[in-house]
């Protein structure tokens, strides 16, 4: 892939990531893309050569990035998305655990892997100074409540049989978020950001007249992720430490669940679903570390376009390896929804063009 159309794939990308502030006369970071916006940190021995690289801002220069950076930060985070989009094969060997025991167990399993990563990296210490903050540990409870609601509705969609409406969720998410920016970060809607927003009501309003209901998977989904990505931007914390954080405020909850319903399914269903729920935690954090990575070699921006490709998997996967079918209806707002992202994608192909006969 060469330099320029990376180039062109962080601009088109940077388009539905961001919106135009004004007031600054510069971009402004849009709330999902800020809870990435301060990962420091190398948890695995083959990163460790990456270390010397010094942090870059988001307003960078995508032709600044080293070819070897941009290769690697892009099969990193291509690595993570497959992780996260072949989700629903880890999570349906889960079954006939209930969603909400399963949130309990990945939060269980998941605290000590992240402390264990804290302590590796000398982190731990200044993670409990940020406890100590009254703001700090409300905002994360906030968090932590908007987290465990989109897990356990995910996990739920898996087993149910309704993967396919968590993908569509998924797919909403930018959009989402450019909601959430404009109206908690006051950011500048551009005319293809409104016309995308058209879109994903008309998507939601279709299915409401087809089903006479709310497509409630999709939307709590992505409503419950993008206010999630708002609230991060509250916290002075980088990924791995709101992790730790957030697990922390769930841990109390969870171990409760854990001892209220005897185990919350551990040692009741065979010892290949135990060892799925005990591995809860390693896939909850894995995808996470190598995403981190991606987004310490790569501008942001790029790191946000791959993203579509964990719920294009999500999607396949529902409709291939757990046998959901997809109706006209479904069909249709899908369509609407992409068709919504291919008008801010294209947004952003114009100004890459502007910027170019400027470079001229």
């Amino acid at each position: 892939m060469s330099r320029w159309t990376i180039a062109l794939i962080a601009v088109i990308s940077a388009d539905w990531l961001d919106g135009a502030d004004h007031r600054q006369g510069r971009p402004d970071v849009c709330s999902l893309r800020s809870t990435l916006d301060a990962c420091q940190f190398w948890p695995l021995d083959w990163f460790r050569e990456l270390r010397g690289l010094s942090a870059r801002g988001l307003e960078s220069n995508t032709l600044d990035y080293s070819r070897q950076q941009l290769k690697t930060g892009l099969s990193l985070a291509v690595i993570a998305n497959i992780i996260w989009g072949v989700a629903a094969l880890f999570w349906i060997e889960t079954q006939p655990v209930r969603a909400i025991d399963v949130v309990a167990h990945r939060a269980i399993w998941s605290l000590p892997i992240a402390t264990v990563i804290l302590l590796w990296m000398r982190r731990l210490p200044a993670t409990w100074a940020l406890i100590k903050h009254r703001k700090t540990l409300l905002w994360s409870a906030c968090a932590t409540l908007l987290l465990s609601t989109n897990w356990g509705v995910f996990v739920y969609a898996v087993n149910a049989g309704r993967a396919t409406e968590a993908s569509l969720g998924y797919f909403m998410l930018p959009l989402l978020t450019i909601i959430v920016g404009r109206f908690v970060f006051q950011e500048t809607l551009s005319m293809a950001h409104r016309l995308a927003i058209a879109l994903a009501v008309a998507a939601v309003m279709l299915q409401i007249v087809a089903y006479g209901s709310l497509p409630w998977i999709s939307l709590v989904v992505s409503i419950t992720f993008s206010l999630y990505g708002a609230i991060r931007k509250n916290i002075v914390a980088d990924t791995m430490q709101g992790l730790f954080i957030e697990t922390l405020c769930m841990a109390p909850f969870a171990l409760g669940w854990l001892w209220f319903t005897g185990g919350a399914g551990l040692g009741a269903h065979g010892l290949r679903v135990d060892l799925f729920l005990l591995l809860s935690g390693v896939y909850t954090t894995a995808p996470l570390l190598t995403y981190i990575a991606a987004a310490r070699l790569l501008p942001l921006s790029i790191v946000g376009l791959t993203s579509y490709l964990g719920p294009t998997l999500q999607l396949l996967v529902a409709q291939t390896a757990l046998g959901e079918s997809i109706d006209l209806v479904t069909a249709a707002s899908f369509g609407l929804v992409w068709i919504g992202v291919l008008l801010v994608s294209g947004q952003g192909l114009l100004r890459v063009r502007r910027q170019a006969r400027q470079r001229d």
